[in-house]
């Protein structure tokens, strides 16, 4: 993954002395013990992590904030209309973002499953119902051929065939009237490198002559907290992020804004309704609460004070790890545009310090408490993000302690 030093207008100071645990707490405090509340982790066997790594749904994606769990549990003793908390929901997250209407869905990954229904159904009743199987030609939605990626079963899953292109020219050819879409993966240059084959403007300018939907997957594209805004601003008639990443809302959930007639038409071939291809994809009541209480917590945050939260976890991680023989850490910021959130690259000579950064990973996990940290070759990448505050210096203590019984004496 590339990166580069950390700018963002936010000083990495200071990166010598101590950074005071106090400094590094929030925003996520340790667990409440309640009297009378099973364990379920211990009385299922279930084991539980401290993710000092990144956002993965293996891994139950992010932890809900206080905020989050308090809506859902308020929610959670009532009956609600599932039509009007949609829309009305809906319309809340539309005014936030700005833009002419929204929905939450069922992560992501519904959101491209029902943003695909709306461009290929409009609110034709009859294709919403005989969705994958429409009469007629197969419809085509266009994607860059480097953008094809793991999720775009989910466009495969309407019906729709995806016809790749290499270049503007090429996507201009190959639109025609059985073309109903054209998806642009944001996150292609964070997975696979290089540059866009073509730039999110001109992708949105070809579409616009030719009068068909364009649609971003930007699901792990904050922070920054501008990208929310970003896409639509650039004229995507659809855009997708994920709810239970960074914007820390329930795993399950997810944004789908945009345009209020697509939007309208995503509704319709989604649950509540009892046919359509989204009726597995419903989301629950508490979770449409949830990803409210999430997303106005995320815009109303101080990103800078939390950015620097982060650093100062970083610091205080690295300060405890350097006192180790030939130890040394670095501030890293993935070049993005997903997952751009700082984090610790520590590195050693394997002479001294005599184990793999695998290694220190594998140790890690099947240690008590168990820890999630990306390692490899003589290198280990600690994420600082997803951490409770009380887990910053359990990281760093129990690092510290595999590296250090892997140190040869000099």
């Amino acid at each position: 993954m590339k990166r580069r030093d950390v700018l963002k207008s936010l000083s990495l100071l200071p990166l010598v002395g101590t950074v005071e645990a106090k400094s590094i707490m929030k925003p996520f405090s340790a667990p409440a013990e309640a009297n009378g509340v099973p364990n379920l982790f211990e009385e299922l066997g279930v084991t539980p992590y401290i993710n000092a790594s990144a956002t993965m749904t293996f891994l139950s994606g992010s932890l809900m904030l206080p905020e989050v769990m308090a809506a859902i549990n308020s929610t959670a003793s009532d009956f609600a209309n599932m039509y009007e908390l949609q829309d009305k929901v809906g319309a809340k997250i539309a005014e936030m973002l700005k833009c002419e209407a929204a929905m939450v869905t069922s992560g992501a990954a519904g959101a491209l499953v029902l943003g695909t229904a709306a461009c290929i159904t409009g609110m034709d009743r009859k294709k919403i119902k005989m969705l994958p199987q429409l009469e007629g030609p197969q419809r085509e939605v266009i994607m860059q051929k480097k953008h094809r990626y793991a999720f775009d079963q989910t466009i495969i899953m309407t019906g729709a065939k995806i016809v790749e292109v290499e270049n503007a020219e090429e996507m201009e050819r190959a639109i025609n009237e059985n073309t109903v879409m054209a998806l642009f993966f944001n996150g292609a240059i964070s997975w696979y490198g290089g540059e866009d084959a073509i730039k999110h403007e001109e992708f949105v300018a070809i579409c616009k002559r030719h009068n068909i939907p364009s649609f971003v997957d930007a699901a792990a594209d904050v922070p920054p907290v501008e990208n929310l805004f970003k896409y639509q601003k650039m004229g995507f008639d659809l855009v997708t992020f994920s709810g239970g990443k960074m914007i820390r809302g329930p795993q399950s959930a997810g944004l789908l804004f945009g345009r209020k007639d697509l939007i309208e038409a995503a509704k319709q071939n989604n649950s509540p309704h009892e046919s359509p291809i989204g009726r597995p994809m419903k989301v629950n009541k508490e979770e449409i609460f949830g990803m409210y209480a999430a997303l106005k917590s995320y815009l109303a945050r101080d990103h800078k004070k939390e950015w620097q939260l982060w650093l100062d976890r970083i610091t205080y991680i690295q300060n405890q790890l350097e006192t180790i023989p030939t130890v040394k850490g670095e501030t890293t910021v993935p070049e993005g545009p997903a997952n751009v959130m700082p984090g610790l690259q520590l590195t050693w000579d394997e002479k001294r310090v005599k184990i793999t950064g695998d290694e220190v990973s594998k140790q890690l996990e099947a240690g008590k408490p168990a820890i999630i940290i990306r390692g490899q070759g003589n290198s280990l990448s600690v994420g600082v993000t997803l951490l409770r505050d009380d887990q910053v210096a359990i990281v760093a203590q129990r690092v510290k302690e595999v590296l250090e019984s892997a140190l040869q004496k000099a």
